[in-house]
């Protein structure tokens, strides 16, 4: 099984880990898409104007081009560990315990926008970048990354993969058609009957259910065994069509 999630725009500062290196990262084959979205994000931060402006950045942001500017020096830590925000908030990484993280090293990949897809253990730099960005110099993030993603997705050889990524991310690089595979998308049902998606609390119930999952590591090999898994832990997951997965909450 492979899961993957989205990143998050908040993140932790500072690490502990040796400055950023893509030899180290999952799916390695990935390296070239890598090393082109860094030195495009280092040199767009030569020009604090110029990044701010590329960046969406507000006056009180402008600190965070001083952070891409450093990318390839400053201290890296884990990925789950460098996203904040509600998502991983929920999921709460820190605080499982030794197997519980191995299961998150070996099973999740969140897809951010300069290094694609990395390994929830992988050593991160903080950064500022969002899918939606087009950075000078190289093709918008989308025709830069879908493709590589794609076939490096396909070459992991998961015989499941629960894709959690937002829609932009999902851009960034689709899963092979021909993976064996589920979208999760999470809806609550209101008094009137009617299902809903959620925002808030849609990236609350992911990091919930990694949690869980990382708790319980279940030998999930299809969608059938992951439903399955997700009925008896008490988990509300739906067949949805479309290949969809429904989680209300």
């Amino acid at each position: 099984m492979l899961v993957l999630l989205p990143p998050s725009e908040t993140k932790r500062a500072g690490g502990a880990g040796a400055p950023w290196s893509s030899a180290v990262l999952r799916l390695p084959q990935l390296a070239p898409q890598r090393e082109a979205v860094v030195s495009a994000l280092v040199e767009l931060s030569r020009d604090e104007d110029a990044a701010a402006k590329v960046l969406k950045l507000s006056t009180r942001q402008r600190g965070e081009v001083a952070v891409n500017a450093a990318l390839r020096s400053s201290p890296t830590m884990p990925a789950v560990d460098r996203y904040t925000g509600v998502l991983f908030d929920a999921l709460d990484a820190s605080s499982l315990d030794a197997p519980a993280r191995r299961w998150l090293g070996e099973h999740v990949l969140i897809h951010s926008a300069p290094f694609g897809p990395v390994g929830a253990l992988d050593p991160l730099p903080a950064y500022r970048l969002g899918a939606g960005t087009s950075l000078p110099g190289i093709a918008p993030l989308r025709r830069h990354w879908a493709r590589a993603v794609t076939l490096a997705l396909g070459e992991v050889g998961a015989r499941f993969i629960l894709d959690m990524r937002s829609e932009a991310y999902v851009a960034l690089g689709p899963v092979p058609t021909e993976s064996a595979s589920a979208y999760v998308r999470v809806v609550t049902t209101g008094e009137d009957g009617e299902v809903r998606a959620l925002n808030h609390f849609n990236k609350h119930a992911k990091g919930a259910l990694v949690r869980r999952l990382a708790q319980d590591r279940p030998r999930i090999a299809s969608r059938a065994a992951f439903l399955c898994w997700a009925e008896g832990a008490g988990i509300a997951l739906v067949e949805a069509g479309d290949g969809e997965i429904r989680l209300t909450v």
